[in-house]
């Protein structure tokens, strides 16, 4: 099982810092500068961690807390690390009626870590969606923006998931 996860520093002379404060002050005359600062600060690190609200929160006068506030209301933000490969199961109602549960807990197996969770080396992370609008081909999987349809059978997720490591050990070397 993995351990929980050691967040990576962001250091101030980042030079993702430069291009979010050159986006903000482009911005800084609109309205919702808060909400657009920060779809590019997730563009730019991949997830919104406390030094980021801070460093916006200075650049906007927008406070921390408001800040935190639409990072945690909206699922398009993460406060965490995600993995190179997003795998999403839907849990909507037609996938869960034709076994959604046994390839979510087939994919967490394989994969050795639960739902909202992102592997060690940081390849994958595990969400369970609400539904993915792939109804008629129920059950569905997601790996990045491939559909994975009618999964009858789970004993082939272990496949579908390796060929992503081994992708992910060839783009390393």
């Amino acid at each position: 099982m993995s351990q929980p996860c050691q967040c990576m520093t962001i250091s101030d002379d980042d030079p993702r810092y430069m291009e979010l404060r050159a986006f903000i002050q482009k911005e800084e005359n609109k309205q919702g500068v808060a909400m657009t600062a920060l779809q590019e600060a997730q563009r730019l690190f991949g997830y919104l961690p406390l030094e980021v609200h801070k460093f916006i929160s200075s650049e906007t006068g927008v406070p921390i807390a408001e800040l935190y506030g639409v990072t945690t209301f909206y699922s398009q933000f993460t406060t965490s690390p995600m993995g190179r490969h997003q795998i999403q199961v839907c849990m909507g109602t037609a996938c869960y009626v034709k076994g959604a549960q046994k390839v979510l807990d087939k994919v967490i197996e394989t994969v050795g870590v639960g739902v909202g969770m992102t592997t060690d080396d940081r390849l994958f992370t595990i969400n369970a969606a609400r539904c993915l609008g792939c109804c008629g081909l129920a059950p569905v999987m997601m790996i990045d923006d491939h559909v994975y349809a009618n999964i009858d059978n789970v004993n082939c997720i272990p496949a579908i998931i390796a060929k992503y490591r081994e992708d992910g050990s060839r783009s390393s070397k």
